[in-house]
């Protein structure tokens, strides 16, 4: 059985007219942001490449390649379906899949994490330009991946939930 990473990205409007783009992974079976970059200009294929592999090294250490089947499920983006990113991924082990074009719901985590972010973490942020909201960015993923509680977890935040599974 493949355990299904998912990964998308999402642009914030500043107050200043500044947007930042933020690209993450999503681990579905314990709901953790494994890794996110954040831009204010366009997010391009090298950038998810470099997603990818930190991805890798966050959830397994220093490895060459995922140790067992892993699916990295993202939309069609130009950067997602790049070839050298397509290829980088199977490298590391992916099976790399994209969504269906204009079907956002196959994506679903990847998309009700951004909805959430949004109104829990975003909306409470100062948004006065791209820097300030960079800055904000390691505390509110930090803060959802700790503190932020999932029904599908019973409750618990990915972190807890991790923590639980490994005792």
């Amino acid at each position: 059985m493949l355990v299904p990473l998912r990964s998308d990205l999402f642009t914030l409007q500043c107050w200043s007219g500044d947007k930042v783009t933020i690209a993450f992974s999503k681990d579905c079976h314990d709901r953790e942001i494994i890794s996110w970059i954040a831009s204010s200009k366009r997010i391009d294929g090298t950038m998810i490449r470099d997603l990818m592999a930190e991805s890798v090294e966050k959830r397994f250490g220093k490895v060459n390649k995922v140790p067992h089947p892993l699916q990295w499920l993202s939309d069609n983006g130009p950067q997602y379906v790049a070839r050298d990113t397509v290829h980088f991924g199977r490298l590391l082990g992916f099976e790399v899949c994209t969504t269906a074009p204009y079907s956002p719901e196959i994506n679903g985590m990847a998309e009700a994490f951004v909805k959430t972010f949004k109104r829990d973490y975003v909306a409470f942020g100062d948004l006065s330009s791209a820097q300030r909201v960079i800055e904000q960015l390691p505390l509110w993923f930090e803060d959802y991946n700790e503190k932020a509680p999932h029904k599908g977890l019973k409750m618990l935040s990915p972190r807890e939930y991790r923590r639980k599974l490994a005792t």
